[in-house]
This record gives structure tokens, sequence and C-alpha cells, in this order.
């Protein structure tokens, strides 16, 4: 079927990304699902900084690759051997499909499927098929989704059937802002109630973390970030005290504020700069849990002997060690109750038209969360 989609064309483009225009709106040819794939209509699609480091450079993939991995829709048709869902059904997608069967998924931990990730990195579905062409040549898909398109054939396992009272622009948050945010401090870190907490970062993904901290429980929360605005929707969302990252003793205030640092800091920036203080931030014996993504040739030190004799932890955090049948419907029926308000964070819907400029704003700093709407 013909259908349009979003083309990265080249990474590393110059900025500003309007005027570079790195992203085409092209008319794509997309293939019928095959065995074990689904064929979902796009309801929305989250402009997240993953896809934002393939833009700028930062965490290169191989191109024309059509974007988008945080995402929702409703299934229209499936592939052979695929009986658990149905055309009708709204979906969740999920950005790292697991086979179910390597070491990991075999030990409960799914967002790290070891066989998802050659063709993860090479831009295939997990069959290893691409389904997406451009002039009879193949188009790459971004973490088995793509979901910047009017449509996308992704692998059963990529999605997730969601409650359809959910508006879908909404449900899209749930694909990667939620589930990292809030799995981070509730799976990753398991945090007790009562626990102090510095949140560094307030996008999509730090938001969802500072809402998980209120929904676990802690008892201060400090968040941080360059930007007044978001440090004053984070006082709304539940944070108890506000740091701007840009002081020069942001470091020092968290600490005053929090009688020698947190017991768990979080890296939600995906820089140096932010994991540095969120680890400068962590008490002694506390934990240091980071699941920003920063480049991919960038570096975080410290000085190993305080690590042992402060006695602190660093942990990584990929996809809030989420399990997403278990997880994405859970923190869905949280969101319905009142308790993860996370419709907050939606800064924008947007069309396709204004993705290069979508992304000149996430960029800068200048916005939350925007949602592409598809058919909208």
């Amino acid at each position: 079927m013909k259908m349009k989609a979003a083309v990265l064309t080249v990474c590393g483009a110059s900025r500003p990304f309007a005027k570079s225009k790195p992203i085409e709106v092209c008319d794509v040819d997309l293939d019928p699902p095959g065995e074990g794939e689904v064929l979902v209509k796009v309801g929305g699609g989250g402009l997240c900084h993953s896809d934002l480091s393939m833009i700028n450079g930062d965490r290169p993939r191989p191109t024309p690759i059509v974007l988008g991995h945080e995402g929702s829709g409703e299934i229209v048709e499936v592939g052979a051997g695929v009986h658990d869902v149905k055309a009708g059904d709204h979906v969740c997608f999920t950005f790292n499909v697991s086979c179910g069967r390597c070491r990991r998924c075999l030990e409960g931990r799914p967002y790290i499927c070891e066989r998802a990730i050659a063709p993860r990195a090479a831009g295939q579905l997990l069959s290893g098929h691409h389904r997406l062409h451009l002039d009879g040549k193949p188009v790459h898909h971004h973490s088995g989704v793509s979901c910047y398109a009017e449509y996308a054939v992704v692998d059963r396992g990529s999605v997730v059937v969601i409650d359809d009272s959910l508006p879908l622009d909404v449900a899209a948050l749930f694909g990667c802002a939620v589930v990292t945010g809030v799995g981070a401090v509730v799976n990753t870190a398991q945090i007790q109630p009562g626990s102090s907490v510095a949140i560094v970062g307030l996008g999509g993904v730090g938001l969802s973390g500072l809402l998980g901290a209120v929904l676990a429980g802690a008892g201060r929360i400090v968040a941080i970030d360059l930007s007044d605005e978001k440090l004053g929707l984070a006082r709304q969302l539940g944070a108890t005290y506000t740091v701007n990252a840009g002081d020069a003793d942001h470091v020092q205030q968290v600490r005053d504020l929090t009688g020698g640092g947190v017991d768990y800091a979080f890296d939600f920036a995906g820089t140096i700069k932010a994991m540095e203080t969120a680890y400068l931030a962590t008490r002694w014996g506390g934990t240091t849990v980071s699941a920003g993504l920063s480049p991919i040739t960038s570096d975080f030190s410290f000085k190993q002997s305080l690590l042992v004799s402060e006695e602190k932890t660093i942990k990584g955090s990929y996809m809030g060690s989420c399990v997403p049948v278990r997880d994405i419907p859970r923190f869905i029926a949280l969101y319905q109750q009142g308790k993860l308000p996370v419709d907050r964070m939606v800064s924008k819907r947007i069309g396709f038209a204004e993705l290069n400029e979508g992304f000149d704003r996430l960029q800068e700093v200048a916005t939350v969360r925007q949602v592409l709407v598809p058919h909208g």
C-alpha cells in the first residue's frame, strides 16, 4: 500500500532543521504484514530525544529511515500465525521487541532481549525483513516501529493491547516516556516510601519519572532543569523543591535541601553534565540511576575510591526495566484513576509538515512532549 511517512535522509543535519529539512515527508510503499506481524493505523507518535539523537547525529542509524518509536494506533490487519490480537484492537507500540526465548527474556528482562539487538541496529523487523520501500529500495525501520507514518507493519511483540477508551494521542506516551520514566523509579530503583529523590531533566521521560516518584510515595522530590517553565510544571506535578541546573551551586543546593544528598538520583536528560549532577547529588549509600541516552562517544567518570568509601550504587535503566505487557496496562489504569496525569505533559499536537520545526523546539528544550497525529 502507498502511505505518507516521515523519512530521515541524513544523520547530523545542520540546524535549524526547519531550514536543512533532514526529515522528508514521502509517499512510501508498505508491504502487508508477514508471518507473526500486524498492520497498525497510527493514531499518535511522540517526538522523543531518541529520535532527535538520530537527527542531530548523536546516535546515528542507517538511512533512509522512517522515524518514530513512541506511539499508538489501531490494528487493521494481522499476518499469518497471529491469533491473540485482531483488527480493531487499540495498541501501544513498544520500542524493543522481545523473542521470549533468549537468556535475558527467560530471566524476566525482555527489554534487553539479546535476539533483538542485531535487527534493531540494522533497521529491520525482528524477522530480518524490511516492510518499507521507497522507489523500489528498502527503507529502514526505527526500533522496529517507525510510527511517524500513517501506518506501520510491526512484529506482534511490538504491540500491547490497551483500553480503547484512551485517546490515542495520549496513549502514545505510554510507549516510551511513561514506561522509561515511571519504570526507572518503580522497577529499576524500586524506591521506598519516604525516600528522597532527585529528578535531573524534565522532558517527557523526566516528568514521567517525577510522577512515578509521587506515585511511589517519595518523601522529598527535587526537580532539576535549565528551564524555569519546566520547573514550574514540575512543582504543579508534585515536586517538593526545584533547582535550576544553570546555577553554579545547583548540586550544593540539592544537598542542602536534603540534608547531604538524596537517596535516589535519576539522570533523565541523557547528558554527561546531567549524570554528574545526579551522581554528586546522591548521598552516601544512595543510588544513581541513568535512563538518558547520551551521545554514543560520551564517557562518564568518577573517583573509584569514593564509589567504594561512600558505597554508592550506579545503575542503568533501559525502557524502565519494564515488561510491556505487564506494565503498560497498569500504568494506563493508574492514569485513568487520576494517579498518573501524563496528559499534562502534552505540549502540542502537530502534523507531518511541522516535524522538522518540532525537533528544533525539542533540541532547544522549549517543549515537553509534542505528538504527531498522522490522520489529524
